[in-house]
């Protein structure tokens, strides 16, 4: 195996219309043409030897858009085992059925993660009326993935589509979940601009923290986060592409000119995420 890819956004799900919050994502990112369907992602992965961690967003409450299934997320793993793990959609407003989900979603269906978008969710992380979806995680002994930073979801159109990138500030909101519960795997995704030192601080002060690097290509990652990438954050950060944001293959392609180290490498690329997906 190359490497585990921390971060891969499923195809829309057969049947549901088109994401318009999707397209203002494939906008920033300058796509074009039709998306890969779940067939085309998997020869991808299948091509280049690695494993895709599948996620997508809920965010029924605020947009109104109706999700991805973790059904159907399920679905994709049992078809291609050795090419995804999936995390489940949770829609963090939806109270003690948010909670029941994640429960049937881990339990029947065989995820094994939560991925929550604060900004999109428009939640703080730190509210403790939500509380009880991570108290889940850390009793089911799951890793929970926050979207952290900058957000491309709505860049560009008036207002940012309403979106706030407040919710996605790694202090306080990710410290306080952190703090308060120790036995909780978080994954902070992407680079976290422009809170990147607190992003760095707060992964540096948590064992159970830890950052993926996705959604930027290699060259525009911010030296300090490569620093410490290569030094005192070896341990803790993830290889993570955005697929299909940003795909595999070109971001591996910049991930050579980095200025990290040979025996520092296998573990961003696959040893860390090992750990923290508690796999063999």
């Amino acid at each position: 195996m190359l490497a585990i890819d921390m971060h891969v956004h499923v195809p829309r799900e057969p049947g549901l219309k088109r994401s318009a919050m999707e397209q203002t994502l494939r906008d920033y990112f300058r796509l074009r043409g039709e998306p890969d369907d779940v067939e085309g992602m998997a020869r991808k992965y299948e091509e280049m030897d690695m494993v895709g961690v599948l996620v997508s967003i809920n965010s029924e409450t605020t947009t109104g858009e109706k999700p991805d299934s973790n059904d159907y997320i399920a679905d994709i793993v049992k078809s291609f085992p050795k090419r995804f793990i999936g995390f489940a959609a949770i829609d963090p407003w939806q109270g003690i059925s948010a909670v029941d989900e994640l429960e049937r979603s881990v339990k029947d269906l065989g995820l094994r993660g939560l991925k929550l978008h604060p900004v999109q969710q428009a939640f703080h992380p730190n509210d403790e009326q939500f509380y009880p979806l991570y108290q889940k995680c850390s009793d089911l002994e799951i890793p929970a993935l926050f979207h952290c930073g900058m957000a491309a979801s709505g860049a560009g159109t008036p207002g940012g589509g309403g979106l706030k990138l407040k919710y996605s500030a790694p202090i306080p909101g990710m410290d306080d979940v952190a703090a308060d519960f120790p036995e909780l795997k978080i994954i902070m995704a992407h680079p976290g601009w422009p809170w990147i030192d607190q992003q760095i601080a707060v992964a540096l002060h948590k064992p159970n923290v830890y950052l993926d690097l996705s959604g930027w290509l290699p060259r525009y990652i911010p030296a300090q986060l490569i620093k410490e990438a290569d030094t005192r954050l070896r341990d803790k950060v993830l290889f993570g592409s955005d697929y299909p944001f940003i795909t595999p293959d070109k971001w591996l392609e910049e991930w050579e000119d980095l200025p990290i180290r040979d025996e520092v490498r296998p573990g961003i690329l696959l040893n860390n995420a090992k750990k923290v997906l508690s796999l063999d």
